[in-house]
Formats: structure tokens, sequence, C-alpha cells
């Protein structure tokens, strides 16, 4: 497969981070940058070793030196980037949350009739230890029950674009419970639509923006997931309990393996993940490791990279699922604490 030629529009730290992984890449490479702030992307060529530097995310789109465009832009600003990138026939990779699930079709709907791949950025998804446990989950837990999810970060810096409803309006729903959501997505399966959704936010006493939060989910199905998220912990929580009708499993760095993400470097950690079954007393947990010889981040860049082949249309279309998925269940939990999407 020919090299993937990225634009980036964006300079912040995740940008920083996935075009380290784009550069690490087989697939790929790094083509281009704009961002707000001219000086800012010159500096951010100049550090990943990118050729070209556009005025504005307008110009880099419209140049013909990249095939698919990396958008790591403020959540109201995305919409308009990406169907900008895919009218000019750039195959899309974005970071989420979107503004909404409307927001989320209409870009895949574009994509889809050009013809283009179009995926979130949400890495954990593409750790092999993800494909294990779904392995592991059909032999050891049969059907999903319950999955309860909890996701800290130590991160009360006001002046983050974070703490700015104008660009981020959802606050830690959308940065930090969206991979709450995505656990449900990609772990339990649930069938039917949702029965009841209750939840409870915290808000900032200086800014207002949403810093934390908890709920229940209840599907039509008798599946529930309960999660919590936010920024105002002090300490970094990424746990994971999968509980089915044989067993548990759990994780404690489920959004962000310890070995090698964009928060932790352990290169001596081997990832894992734990099974339990029964009346199992520590000594009988099983500790499943899943050596990685790359990051998480580089795998999702090497499968995007992967959907952007013609005949990779069962893939593109489970991207765009999982994007939806995602983005619905956040929606319908903004609006059960009165969140407005």
């Amino acid at each position: 497969m020919a090299s993937i030629r990225f634009g980036v529009v964006g300079t912040g730290n995740i940008a920083d981070f996935t075009s380290q992984a784009i550069s690490q890449a087989d697939s790929a490479s790094l083509s281009s940058v704009a961002s707000r702030r001219h000086t800012r992307a010159k500096e951010f060529a100049r550090e990943h070793g990118i050729p070209n530097v556009y005025p504005d995310w307008r110009s880099l789109v419209e140049a013909e030196d990249s095939d698919a465009i990396y958008v790591a832009s403020p959540t109201t600003s995305r919409e308009e980037i990406c169907l900008a990138a895919l009218a000019n026939h750039k195959h899309l990779l974005c970071e989420k949350p979107f503004l909404n699930t409307a927001s989320v079709d209409k870009v895949a709907a574009r994509a889809q009739s050009e013809g283009l791949a179009f995926m979130d950025a949400t890495h954990f998804t593409h750790h092999p230890r993800t494909a294990k446990i779904i392995q592991q989950q059909k032999k050891n837990l049969g059907p999903v029950n319950r999955i309860h999810s909890a996701f800290f970060v130590s991160m009360m810096d006001r002046n983050n674009i974070r703490f700015d409803s104008h660009k981020e309006p959802t606050g830690a729903i959308g940065d930090i419970g969206w991979y709450n959501m995505r656990a449900i997505v990609e772990y339990m399966h649930p069938t039917g639509a949702i029965k009841t959704i209750s939840g409870a936010i915290k808000r900032d006493s200086q800014t207002g923006t949403i810093i934390s939060g908890a709920g229940l989910i209840e599907f039509a199905s008798g599946q529930t997931s309960t999660f919590e998220f936010g920024y105002d912990s002090g300490v970094w929580q990424m746990d994971l309990d999968i509980l089915g009708e044989s067993g548990l499993i759990q994780l404690d760095d489920f959004v962000l393996d310890w070995r090698d993400s964009a928060a932790f470097y352990n290169p001596e950690y081997t990832p894992e993940f734990v099974v339990r079954r029964g009346q199992a007393s520590p000594d009988k947990f099983e500790h499943q490791q899943v050596p990685i010889e790359r990051s998480q981040a580089v795998q999702m860049i090497e499968d995007f990279c992967s959907l952007t082949t013609p005949d990779n249309q069962v893939d593109r279309i489970q991207a765009i699922e999982r994007a939806h998925a995602t983005q619905s269940l956040i929606d319908q939990y903004c609006q059960a604490v009165g969140v407005a999407v």
C-alpha cells in the first residue's frame, strides 16, 4: 500500500501526539499542517519535519499534497473542516466528540457519497488487546450484561481549551465521557433501544464548564452500564469491568495503556487484562498479557490507512457505525442531564 500523506489541522497536544504516530506508521507520512496561529504551525512543522505549512485550514484541504486530513480542531469547528476536506476528496481522520449525532451522520454521508474513508480517532479501539478481550468474552464470559467504567484525569487547568464552552460545549462529557460510551459500544454491543438513562454532572464554579459526571443506562435488552468521568479527581483512573453471565474481565488502563500511549510510557510493561470466574481469590485471577510492538495510536493510523483502499467497504461502514453509536450515547446522556446538543 502506498504511503498516505496526511495534512494536519490543529497543533495542540493531541495533534502533536497523533502526528508522532503518523510519522511512526509504515503506511503514512506527514505532508502539511495548518493552525489558527501561523507561527505555531511553522514551529509544529519544524518539530515534526513537515514540508508544507499553510496559513489556514482551507488552503490546506484544497492543496494537492495530501491524501487524508487529520482534524484536531475544537469541536465546534470540526464539521465545517471535515466537510471541506471530503469535498476536496481527502480521506478523513477526526478527533472526537462531534457536535451531535446529526453532525456525525452528515459527515459520514458525505464520505460515503465521495467514496472516502471516515474514522474517529479513538485509540483503544485499535489496541490488539481490544480484539483479545472480545475473543475472551465469547470464550469465558458469555453474554455481557453489565459494564462499569471510570475514566478520570487530573486536569483542572482553566486555561486549557477544554474549559472554553464556546469551543467545547459539552466539556468533560464529550472529551472524557466519550470513552465510557465507547466501552459500551466495543464490549457490550447492547441490543434494543435505551429504556432509561439518568445521571448527574458537576460544573466548574469559575467557568461553568462541565468537569465531571456519572450515569446509568438501561437498555431494552436488560443490559446496563454505569459510568463515571471527569477532570477533578487529582489522579488518573481508567478502570473497566465487563461482567458476563460466566465471569468478569477487568482493566485498569482501558483508555490509554500503561506501556505506550498519549499519557504514559513504560516500555518494560506489557499490557494485560484480568479474567475472574466464580469465587476465585486474587491468587486465582487470570492475568492475560497482550504484547505489543507499537502503540495503539500507531496501530490506529495503520488501520485508518487500510480503510483508504477501495475494497475495504465493510470496515469503512463499521468505523462509521462506531462513531455514530458512541456519539448517540453521548447525546442521549446530555439530554438526560439537561445539556443542549
